[in-house]
């Protein structure tokens, strides 16, 4: 089998492990363990009758839904076959610039996103190795502030220039970024806003963030309307094989996706389950309670081990330096204890001496650090 790109591949994993797919502990895909929400699944199961016609193509009670959990007109927001499908569209709009300002490492979707229209693109890399002494010190942010001051580094930037020609460029970044989990200023974004011709910003994992200390630019989008967020309800919720996400957007820019894409890309069980998980705000704040304990009991986990220095960050997972081959550790820990890392091999400014891992509950997570001191021990 092909070495996968993404994370979350059981069946590449199990094949290499000897063992049904179902047997391997998945660290390699960023999904909450806690999920899905017993509301998602209750709203599926009295859905199940809309099976038998076609979904709403204007999707008007989810886009209710997310505008009340955003605090968005409706009319401002797209919802989508998971927010990869948006990316294609936001994508097709920045090939039509003169290039395209790309954050990296980045996420292997962007790339692929972009070559598929032919998209010219200009890499920022971000300067791992230096940004990793600022998270080793639990700094998780770059120059500009975010709610818990103790968390502010002055020190790195989003490093993207601006020429003369600004207006006939575009800017494709994450936020938090995948995989470093830095998150940006919302105001270290808002210049580029101000002077590119198109901002897209892939927030796919800002809602592990309680919202005070979020670092969203959905509340930019009404006076910017060349500001385009992509949002992801797959991680969050658990819910990566519905394929749930949306755009938050001008209308005129939706109103163009939505000409273009397939009339029904949500089917009607995704569509109930989305508006039933953004309202579930008791799950919200289980998730938003568990993150930061799970996550630092991680972190000093991974820290203990020698030849591992884990990188901390804002989101659900955590990149991790090693001394050694990460291939040899992924693959060993696969047929040794049936337990499948994300390795980085797919960045290529990180190669083979960077891995991710997701955090997960508890057991999930010891389990995993006993496998990995076994295997460093060998």
């Amino acid at each position: 089998m092909i070495r996968p790109v993404h994370g979350g591949n059981l069946a590449w994993a199990a094949a290499l492990a000897g063992c049904p797919p179902s047997a391997i502990l998945d660290f390699s895909a960023s999904i909450s363990p806690l999920g899905p929400p017993e509301s998602v699944l209750d709203a599926i199961q009295a859905h199940l009758s809309s099976l038998t016609a076609y979904p709403d193509p204007d999707y008007g009670e989810l886009r209710t839904a997310l505008g009340e959990a955003f605090n968005v007109d409706p009319d401002w927001i797209l919802p989508g076959n998971g927010s990869a499908e948006l990316l294609t569209w936001a994508a097709w709009d920045l090939s039509k610039l003169e290039a395209t300002y790309l954050v990296t490492p980045a996420f292997g979707d962007y790339w692929r996103a972009l070559k598929a229209f032919g998209a010219q693109v200009l890499e920022c890399p971000l300067d791992v190795l230096s940004l990793g002494q600022e998270l080793l010190s639990g700094l998780v942010t770059d120059d500009l502030s975010v709610s818990n001051r103790s968390l502010v580094s002055h020190s790195f930037g989003l490093p993207v220039p601006l020429a003369l020609d600004a207006h006939r460029r575009g800017l494709l970044l994450n936020n938090p970024h995948n995989p470093t989990g830095l998150l940006f200023g919302r105001s270290t974004i808002l210049p580029y806003l101000e002077q590119l011709g198109l901002v897209v910003v892939d927030e796919a994992f800002m809602d592990f963030l309680p919202p005070e200390q979020q670092e969203s630019s959905i509340d930019a989008v009404e006076e910017f309307p060349n500001l385009v967020i992509l949002r992801s309800l797959t991680k969050f919720y658990s819910l990566p094989g519905l394929r749930l996400g949306c755009a938050i957007a001008h209308p005129d820019i939706l109103r163009r996706w939505q000409l273009q894409r397939d009339p029904w890309p949500v089917n009607a069980l995704a569509a109930a389950a989305a508006a039933a998980a953004v309202r579930d705000t008791v799950f919200e704040r289980q998730t938003w309670d568990w993150l930061p304990v799970a996550r630092r009991e991680l972190f000093e986990g991974l820290a203990n081990l020698p030849g591992l220095q884990p990188f901390s960050g804002a989101a659900n997972f955590l990149l991790v330096e090693s001394s050694v081959s990460v291939s040899s550790i992924q693959k060993s820990l696969l047929q040794r204890h049936r337990i499948l890392i994300r390795d980085c091999l797919s960045f290529p400014e990180l190669g083979d001496r960077f891995f991710r891992v997701a955090v997960r509950s508890r057991p999930d997570n010891l389990r995993l650090i006993a496998g990995l001191a076994e295997v460093i021990s060998r």
